[in-house]
């Protein structure tokens, strides 16, 4: 099966699964009782209605309307699809709604219009504008989409935008600034050569020509040539880019001696390597066209080493990737309610963004990307898409921008406030699942699955092939694996290996099943077993895989997915121990909250920890949360506050622990004994406990006093919240095995192979 093939399967699948679509409504308030639904609605609701009537900027205030955004398109130019129509856009509509939620923590409805007349679709928004904070267009055709902008801007008191004109300018020209500076050239002097003349290449030329590009230097292309004065097809905009200072019969090739720059965005391959050659000294390349760049990456490098190469993928440096400036721009449009977004804020958002990447870098971006230290150079021009510091660089930017320009109708006045604000609104660090799987992307490992004979499994094992995450080694009956793979169309490559303990096909694997299990008899001879027993047991799956993974066949093993936990443990403790000074194993939790993540342990292996138990539980979770670059902030968990309970036994044992924490570690961040809710409510621990090494921040690690209490918190929270979790992740084995909860989806699935593909990367 072609990976084409499973992208829509997998496309198809999760845009249908539980409630279909990606984006839904929920309360923002109380509804749990009879006050609070009078508050809601009726008779409380008639108050706000009329303070809102009697100062209708009391809208903001009282309801949702400064926090939500139209995704308006009536489907005339969707992605690469072309006209498909309102109903098939709505698909991308949402996608876009998730965008701006997850990135920026705006709401949003999509909105899909059944008409093409320009008129109509105007006088359509134009209605709706009580409703919303801003208007975001869509994939509108061109000419059309010029005109409808143009005009809502005008009409409306809300700010308006259509991305597809303008987000790739906004990423390109900070793109654009930043390779200027590297290679030390005028924006006023450079020869710019574009290749497409739709929305986004209009808009994009005319923020280079506002950023200081001459008109005269730049040359637009479209299908049918140089946009010249001469010609007399040109539709739309166009014409306002027409150059005569070359003739009219010039070609791109022609075109492209001695520019400095070349902006694509047009279809792919539409570049040659001799094409790029008589570029000037330093050239600058930007193909924009997705999925397949007007030139290849590797091609561009390999024609010219003084290039500076942008696509709009995510697989090579410098991506062009919109989610880069929209939501942020539309966050700090909305908090001052400007009125427009207008070309200063625009040009705030290229500035603030060309500004981060001559930055630091956090090490969560490093981490996420396999680098050291990136750094502003000729392969990192453009801040990264995890980079949690997006949202407080563009959005304050932008909003600046607004008050400045006399747009803004609530101008900020605490700008450490405000961006303490924006911090809080995702929880920053909570880009961990996305760094944790690019960063185990940069090198693969051999990942042996133990319940290859379950359908999530083999789903898994695809995607994480697809997604290059790893190599997957499959334990079990071969044909039943087979008949599964059959039945659910799904399609390995022919190079997966596929092993069944219990009858190996061949004599290799009958002498490797030998060893296993002669080695097995020498680690557990002083242990009860017999030869005969350690040969029976490495047939068992979980051992043969653990022992794969001691004896190097493999780099790491996952289980437990049709198995009880300590049937897959149990193997992994046997076969590979803990680490060297490690007394005890144990499991952590990772939920990934809107605050950030939250790791909890023990939760899967200590019943009834004693007090030097969990200070090794303490240490071992400590030193897992700062691999992920995070600093651990840790709270031991029971029912007491600070003595409160002096004679509680699970009391004494936490305060003991915490104690001697402080002890071994004055640096680290450890306080409790608490209750769990201390342990947030930072206001709540500052008046009653002031002292606490937790007021500034709350915890972001929790300890608990049993393997009872934290199984019960962690399952209570993940159900009833709706988080994402990952985990539970084994922590103190020399080697990396991890074990899945009972009955684990298939995303839970792929992210436990991420972190154990990472952590390999580490042992």
């Amino acid at each position: 099966m072609s990976n084409k093939k499973n992208l829509k399967e997998d496309a198809l699948y999760y845009h249908a699964k539980g409630r279909p679509g990606k984006i839904e409504v929920i309360p923002s308030k109380e509804y749990a009782n009879q006050r609070d639904l009078s508050l809601a609605y009726s008779p409380g609701v008639a108050e706000p209605c009329l303070a809102i009537a009697e100062n209708p900027d009391d809208v903001y205030k009282y309801t949702a309307k400064g926090n939500l955004v139209a995704v308006i398109s009536n489907g005339t130019a969707v992605l690469g699809l072309g006209d498909i129509g309102p109903e098939a856009g709505k698909p991308v509509m949402e996608g876009k709604g998730l965008l701006f939620k997850i990135y920026a923590d705006i709401d949003v409805f999509d909105i899909e219009l059944n008409t093409k007349d320009v008129d109509e679709f105007v006088r359509t928004v134009k209605i709706m504008e009580p409703t919303f904070g801003g208007v975001n267009l869509e994939d509108i055709s061109a000419p059309e989409c010029f005109e409808i902008e143009e005009r809502l801007k005008k009409e409306l008191n809300i700010p308006v935008m259509h991305d597809d004109q303008h987000g790739t300018a906004i990423i390109s020209a900070a793109a654009l600034l930043n390779a200027l500076e590297l290679v030390e050239k005028d924006i006023s002097k450079i020869k710019i050569i574009i290749n497409g003349a739709g929305a986004s290449a209009i808009s994009c030329t005319r923020l280079y020509n506002s950023l200081g590009a001459d008109k005269k230097n730049i040359y637009m292309f479209d299908s049918k040539g140089l946009i010249h004065p001469s010609r007399t097809n040109l539709d739309g905009k166009k014409i306002e880019f027409a150059n005569d200072t070359l003739p009219a019969e010039t070609t791109l090739s022609e075109a492209l001696v001695d520019a400095d720059v070349f902006i694509g965005l047009s279809k792919g391959n539409v570049l040659t390597k001799e094409m790029i050659k008589p570029m000037a000294k330093d050239c600058i390349v930007f193909a924009m066209a997705n999925p397949t760049p007007e030139i290849a990456y590797e091609d561009a490098i390999e024609a010219r080493e003084d290039i500076i190469m942008a696509t709009g993928r995510s697989d090579y440096p410098n991506q062009v990737n919109n989610v880069l400036g929209f939501p942020y721009i539309f966050r700090g449009a909305l908090d001052v309610r400007s009125k427009v977004i207008n070309e200063e804020m625009k040009l705030a958002a290229v500035r603030a963004l060309a500004e981060l990447a001559k930055k630091p870098v956090p090490d969560i971006v490093n981490m996420a990307y396999g680098e050291n230290n990136l750094t502003f150079s000729k392969t990192y021009i453009i801040p990264k898409p995890v980079d949690p510091r997006l949202l407080t660089s563009v959005a304050p930017a932008v909003a600046k921008a607004a008050m400045d320009s006399g747009v803004a109708k609530f101008p900020i006045t605490d700008w450490d406030a405000y961006e303490t604000q924006l911090s809080k609104r995702l929880g920053l660090d909570n880009t961990l699942t996305k760094v944790i799987i690019t960063k185990a992307k940069q090198s693969p490992k051999r990942v042996v699955f133990a319940d290859a004979e379950n359908l999530s499994v083999l789903k898994a094992a695809q995607q994480v092939i697809d997604d290059k995450i790893a190599t997957p080694i499959l334990l079990g009956n071969i044909e039943s694996i087979k008949s599964l793979l059959s039945q659910n169309s799904i399609e390995l490559p022919d190079d997966v290996i596929m092993i069944d303990p219990m009858n190996p096909k061949n004599e290799d694997e009958k002498e490797k099943l030998n060893q296993y299990g002669d080695l097995f008899f020498e680690k557990r001879k002083r242990k009860g077993y017999t030869r005969p027993e350690a040969h029976t047991l490495m047939k068992r799956r979980s051992y043969y895989g653990a022992m794969m993974v001691e004896t190097g066949n493999a780099d790491t093993m996952i289980g437990g997915l049709t198995r009880n936990y300590p049937d897959t443990i149990r193997p992994a403790l046997q076969i590979i121990g803990p680490m060297p000074g490690i007394k005890k194993v144990s499991g952590m939790y990772i939920l990934m909250s809107r605050f950030g993540p939250l790791f909890l342990a023990d939760t899967t292996i200590n019943f009834d920890p004693t007090i030097e138990e969990l200070v090794e539980i303490t240490e071992l979770a400590a030193k897992e949360v700062e691999k992920f670059n995070i600093k651990p902030r840790i709270a031991l968990l029971t029912y007491s506050n600070f003595g409160s309970v002096p004679d509680g036994p699970a009391a004494i044992k936490m305060r003991k622990a915490v104690e001697i924490l402080k002890e071994k570690h004055p640096g680290m961040i450890v306080d409790g004994e608490m209750q769990a809710h201390l342990a947030f409510d930072t206001d709540l621990l500052r008046e009653n406990h002031p002292f606490s090494e937790l007021v500034d921040g709350g915890a972001n690690t929790l300890i608990f006093p049993n393997l009872s209490s934290a199984n019960i918190a962690y399952n209570i929270v993940k159900e009833v919240a709706g988080i994402e979790k990952i985990g539970p992740i084994v922590l103190g084995l020399k080697k990396p095995v991890q074990v899945l909860q009972l009955g684990a989806s298939v995303r839970e699935i792929v992210n436990m192979v991420a972190i154990a593909v990472v952590d390999s990367h580490r042992k």
